[in-house]
Order: C-alpha cells, then sequence, then structure tokens
C-alpha cells in the first residue's frame, strides 16, 4: 500500500471512484505478500501490482467490473495452464485477491481517511469480511485503544468487538492476518473469514558513525523502508548534507541517544564507529534492548578486542551471541555501497530465517514459511 499511497490519497480528495484489489492469502510462493495492492481507477488507469505482472491483465477485468457494481468479490489464481493460456501464477503458487470499490463520496472520505493516518505513519488497522455469514467487503478501521473507538461495522456489534481486540493484537505485533469468527463474534468458529490488514509505522535503523559507510547503509536502509536515524557525537560529521536521505541526524553521545530514544523488536541497530570508546557503552546499551537486529563494524582483530572489553564490562554470552560481527555477509564487499549491500543482505536474512547462501544451490522453496 505504501509503495503507491500518493497516487491513492490523490484519488481520493478529488472524489474518483476506484477498486482496489488486495491480496489476503498467499499459499506456496508468490512474488507479494498479503497487503500488496492494485488499484484501477474510473478511467482505466492502474497503479500498483499484486504479482508482478502474472495476474493483473485479468484483474484489471474484474476490478472494472466491480467498479461497474457487481459488488466485491474474493478471486484466487493458482497455477498457470500454459497449454490452455490461462491465468495463473507461473512461480507455481496461489493468491486470493479481495477486490473491492469505493465509489460514493462517503467511501471515498472513509478510504482517505485511512490512507491519511497510514502516511502520517499513525498504527492503524483495517479489517474486511472476505466470506461466510457477513456482508463480503464490509469494513472495521481499527486505532490502538488510546486513540479512540474503531469506526465502521462488520455487521454485527460482536463481531465488532471481537475483531476490534484481535486486531489490536495484531497491530501490536506488526502482523497481518486472516482470522475466523462465529457470527457474532464467537471464538473458535468457522462462519465469517475476516482478513485483518495492519499499517504499523516503519521499523527503525539506528545507524551510529557518521561515516562514508554510514551513508551508504542509511540510502538502502531507506530504500527498504526503514525510517533512519544516523547519529554521532561529532558536529562536524553528523550533518543533513552527509546524510540526505536519512529520516534524522542526530548530534549525541551514541549511548546516550539510544538509551533516550525508542527501540521495538523490528528495529535494525547498526554500530559502525569502530571505536572503543564509544562501541563499548553503545553496544552495552543496544544489548539491553529488544533490537531485531545488531550489525558491528570491524575487523576480526577489533572484534576479539570488543567481545573481551563487554565480557569486563558484565556482557555475558547470551548477549554477546546477539552481535552481527563483523558485520554484514561475505560478498567480497569493498566499497562503502558494497559494504552497505552486505550488510541490508544480512539484515534481510535475520528478518526471514534465510539461509544467506545462493539460491542455485539449495532446493525447496524459495521463501522461507512456504509448504512447497
Amino acid at each position: 500500500m505504501r509503495d503507491i499511497l500518493p497516487d491513492l490519497r490523490a484519488r481520493c480528495a478529488d472524489g474518483v471512484p476506484l477498486a482496489l484489489a488486495t491480496v489476503v492469502a498467499v499459499h506456496g510462493s508468490a512474488p507479494r505478500d498479503p497487503g500488496a495492492v492494485m488499484a484501477v481507477d474510473a478511467a482505466g488507469t492502474v497503479v500498483g501490482s499484486v504479482s508482478g505482472g502474472c495476474v493483473e491483465g485479468d484483474l484489471y477485468e474484474v476490478a472494472r467490473e466491480v467498479l461497474a457494481g457487481a459488488g466485491p468479490r474474493v478471486v484466487t489464481y493458482g497455477i498457470s495452464d500454459d497449454e490452455a493460456f490461462g491465468v495463473g501464477l507461473t512461480c507455481g503458487g496461489t493468491i486470493e485477491i479481495l477486490v473491492r470499490a469505493y465509489v460514493s463520496p462517503a467511501e471515498l472520505a472513509d478510504l482517505g481517511a485511512l490512507l491519511d493516518l497510514i502516511a502520517d505513519d499513525r498504527p492503524v488497522a483495517e479489517a474486511t469480511v472476505l466470506s461466510g455469514a457477513a456482508e463480503t467487503g464490509a469494513r472495521l478501521v481499527v486505532r490502538p485503544s488510546d486513540a479512540g473507538p474503531a469506526t465502521g461495522t462488520l455487521g454485527s456489534e460482536g463481531l465488532d468487538a471481537a475483531v476490534t481486540d484481535d486486531a489490536r493484537g495484531l497491530l501490536a505485533q506488526g502482523h497481518t492476518a486472516i482470522q475466523w469468527y462465529g457470527a457474532h463474534g464467537q471464538r473458535r468458529m468457522q462462519e465469517v473469514a475476516v482478513f485483518i490488514r495492519t499499517y504499523a509505522p516503519p521499523p527503525r535503523m539506528l545507524v551510529f558513525g557518521a561515516i562514508d559507510h554510514a551513508a551508504a547503509t542509511a540510502r538502502i536502509g531507506s530504500f527498504l523502508g526503514y525510517r533512519v536515524t544516523v547519529c554521532d557525537a561529532r558536529p562536524a560529521f553528523a550533518t543533513r548534507e552527509r546524510f540526505p536521505t536519512a529520516d534524522e541526524v542526530v548530534r549525541a553521545w551514541p549511548h546516550t541517544y539510544l538509551e533516550s530514544t525508542e527501540v521495538d523488536a523490528r528495529t535494525v541497530i547498526c554500530v559502525l564507529t569502530h571505536d572503543p570508546k564509544f562501541d563499548v557503552p553503545l553496544l552495552l546499551a543496544a544489548l539491553r534492548t529488544p533490537a531485531a537486529y545488531i550489525g558491528v563494524m570491524g575487523s576480526r582483530r577489533t572484534h576479539h578486542d570488543r567481545l573481551a572489553r563487554l565480557r569486563e564490562a558484565g556482557a555475558d554470552e547470551a548477549a554477546l551471541a546477539r552481535l552481527a560481527s563483523p558485520v554484514g555477509l561475505d560478498l567480497g564487499a569493498r566499497t562503502p555501497e558494497e559494504t552497505a549491500v552486505s550488510i541490508a543482505a544480512e539484515v534481510i536474512q535475520h528478518r526471514w530465517g534465510g539461509t544467506g547462501r545462493p539460491l542455485g544451490e539449495l532446493t525447496g522453496a524459495i521463501h522461507h514459511g512456504e509448504t512447497s
């Protein structure tokens, strides 16, 4: 959604009717994850993608039908039949896609309000009925409990209450899922399928050390969708001019800043200073956080010296095992840009549980978590 957010907001603001096709489930290998969106507006213009080109042509026709009044529907695309020129996924997986139209001023205003929350990085979840004993396409927009009540309805007070509770739980975890309920929100029943899409603020990447490698790492972090902060205590180095793509450039002692800023289980920390007076207090602070990844630059000699200093300062072996040091995967990187790619590759590997080996040397599913 975020990749086409400006286009969608502009259409809502201008009152242009549109149909949204949203991936709600993926089985096996597929190009896009649940939540990927393609939009078709009243003029026939397409923005976004749900499969990288495999099914967009057929989906365009479905979206036009829904936009013309056919009603919301869920369509499924599986393995393509090459001999029959069938529409499907050449990668062999299956995707389910919800197609829903926004035509009236009220519908466009509701969608626009959701898009505004996403654009402002405010946590929000959208729950939509897919099938069962409730109206397909019915929507409920849920924010954290301290941000106000849910808006919209899925058709019954009990169902709204149960979905609101689950949506807030998923939002806190940053997860998107299909949940099943009874018609009135009963648990452990299979009468209503609800797709709950969460929009949490982008995860953070904290880059410490305002060096050339940090500039390249900040650029690739922004490209990957992180909210990037570069921190260095030296005013001559920590400047906006040196880091134009970073969301924030902070002049402070690294450990002091880290202890005062928000770090959650999605945060990536990259320590590129390789200077003991910065590294040791910073890493001790980093190891006390729930950060998903803590990468540390330096030679192997620097790495061993750093571990000794951290042990002397009280870090135990379980904590030290969290460090990705020396930082990055073995790509043979030389330049700051190549090193940034190496770091980004390791961050992705940690996030999804990859092996870091060439896919050509492996067998089985390409995307981790697949069953086939």
